[in-house]
């Protein structure tokens, strides 16, 4: 994990690279689409209740925030906040009694990289980036269906470009530097609402935002406009270009150990 060293374009916070262990898990091909997040959306079944055994269901949207992209047919879920990402995973558990998370920064870069050590899963040269990613250069300044562009070595499409996707942690620019060498991953749960990780860059980022290290991070200005008091926890009105997959580990958790996971990340914080 981190930086390679011949990336030219390195930042601070990819640095210093890590070989860290993570347990196994499945990632969902794609990012999860508003096909598939309309279901949770309307599911009549799902209600504002005790956090230990109800689901909060989605507060209604305002405007249109596809903002004209696109949104049936295989389109991307965006302007998602991270607690509405976890919200959808604790939904999607209680229908199937599967539990299944987002992924953390060490798990998202795994999957990203598909055992590559290059700066893209496909190697060094940003000239190809439009065979496998919408981005700045490509993606006419909005989001695309899903799994049009080649898949990476692992089969997962859309890792790079499309819409930025969250991962558990919170943003802490030394990540790296607090993770042990040879160890297993320091997730760092959200202590406040800014700022969060997003990995992956999107259609509006340029090419040296697609890189496998590449971290961003939430900020306030992503929910600017919005005029819900309190802020929605849904919604990010200024964030058209995040959205989300998830990863189902291998190692399932219990019944109780769920519950616990999704009343800790989904705290009012």
């Amino acid at each position: 994990m981190g930086v390679v060293a011949a990336d030219k374009a390195k930042k601070p916070d990819e640095l210093p690279n890590r070989k860290l262990n993570i347990e196994a898990f499945w990632m969902g091909a794609f990012e999860i689409t508003h096909d598939i997040f309309d279901v949770f959306f309307r599911d009549e079944n799902t209600s504002v209740g005790s956090e230990v055994d109800a689901v909060t269901r989605p507060t209604p949207q305002y405007i249109d925030l596809s903002w004209g992209m696109g949104k049936s047919g295989g389109y991307p879920v965006n302007s998602m906040s991270q607690d509405a990402a976890l919200m959808f995973c604790r939904w999607l558990y209680k229908k199937t009694g599967v539990f299944y998370r987002l992924p953390n920064e060490a798990e998202w870069e795994y999957a990203c990289r598909a055992g590559s050590t290059a700066i893209y899963p496909f190697g060094d040269n940003p000239k190809e980036l439009g065979k496998y990613a919408w981005y700045k250069s490509n993606s006419k300044n909005k989001y695309q269906k899903v799994g049009q562009k080649q898949p990476n070595a692992w089969g997962l499409y859309d890792m790079l470009g499309n819409v930025s996707e969250w991962t558990l942690d919170q943003y802490d620019e030394k990540y790296l530097e607090k993770q042990a060498d040879g160890g297993e991953p320091v997730v760092i749960p959200p202590g406040k609402r800014y700022p969060r990780s997003v990995r992956g860059g999107s259609f509006h980022d340029d090419a040296d935002q697609l890189r496998s290290s590449s971290r961003q991070h939430s900020a306030a200005d992503w929910n600017k406009r919005d005029p819900q008091i309190p802020r929605s926890r849904w919604w990010l009105t200024d964030a058209m270009f995040v959205g989300f997959r998830v990863i189902r580990p291998l190692k399932q958790p219990t019944a109780e150990e769920a519950e616990a996971f999704y009343n800790r990340y989904l705290k009012e914080n």
